[in-house]
């Protein structure tokens, strides 16, 4: 870093020419991320010659968080790897000013989920196992910031985009499926109208409705339960009888899908999602065909 020092440091409009080579060296780095180059060659960029210009002329060199947000975008799961489990601490700790809008948000949670890195969220909430429950049930249940996130937590974003593999993640850990947003709306709530605006989709969104009807509690209740009872027919052809009849609070949820809460919810975290694709579960718990890679 010394070399770097020097030029920082040194003649007149020196924030001029240390904000243009700090453009520079995190252009690179940010395009090294981005073409997928060996971990060794990000870590020596990162730690020996790279540097970021932050608001207020801070400079600064890039933390193992910022790097894992950079992984997260392009999907550079060897990066990630090395990261989370390096600095399992630090890659998950709150970025720079530069990198996120408040300290309101999960902004890595919330980066995995929006561009489906399944992968990485899975290493991700398995470094976060070694948090105190509070702590890491904080990180999957937090309300993201507004100008960027809306307010949603990682559930909400999941069901909003229609990611199921994200969601049967943030569930298993621990996220809750009950939580609200900003404006009170359950993550259900979010399928829902998804579920009664067109059949687009129709599948992705199903699947979505299955994973969190798995860690929903007997009697439910959400802003648009109304809706349901008030278009009975159109429902229940969408949702099927039994599922209807249980999301509309006519009745509790049936036995085949009581038996499935139960089984999913005994599988122990650190087995947690690879258990799936070794127990005899029926199609229901796999729709999504992934091969769960750690």
């Amino acid at each position: 870093m010394s070399g770097n020092v020097k030029w920082l440091t040194s003649g007149k409009g020196g924030d001029s020419q240390c904000q243009k080579r700090c453009k520079k060296t995190s252009f690179a780095f940010y395009q090294a991320v981005r073409d997928l180059r060996p971990v060794w060659i990000l870590e020596d960029m990162r730690i020996m010659e790279v540097l970021h210009w932050e608001e207020g002329g801070k400079v600064s060199a890039y933390s193992p968080s910022e790097a894992l947000l950079y992984a997260l975008v392009h999907d550079h799961q060897p990066y990630a790897q090395y990261l989370l489990s390096h600095f399992p601490h630090d890659a998950l700790a709150m970025p720079g000013v530069t990198f996120h809008c408040c300290q309101s948000s999960a902004p890595h949670l919330a980066m995995a989920v929006r561009y489906n890195r399944v992968n990485i969220l899975l290493s991700i909430l398995k470094t976060m196992e070694t948090l105190p429950d509070s702590r890491r049930l904080g990180h999957l249940d937090r309300r993201g910031c507004q100008p960027v996130e809306n307010c949603l937590t990682p559930v909400h974003l999941a069901c909003e985009l229609l990611h199921p593999e994200c969601l049967i993640l943030l569930l298993g850990y621990g996220a809750s499926p009950l939580i609200a947003d900003a404006t009170g709306n359950t993550p259900l709530d979010t399928l829902m109208r998804h579920l009664g605006c067109s059949q687009r989709d129709l599948r992705c969104k199903l699947l979505c409705l299955e994973a969190l009807s798995l860690y929903l509690p007997q009697q439910v209740q959400f802003n648009s339960q109304a809706q349901l009872r008030a278009n009975e027919t159109f429902w229940r052809e969408r949702l099927g009888g039994n599922l209807y009849q249980w999301l509309s609070g006519l009745c509790p949820p049936s036995l085949f899908m009581r038996s499935m809460q139960v089984l999913i919810r005994a599988i122990p975290l650190a087995q947690f999602p690879e258990a799936l694709d070794e127990l005899p579960l029926p199609a229901l718990l796999k729709p999504w065909g992934l091969k769960w890679k750690h």
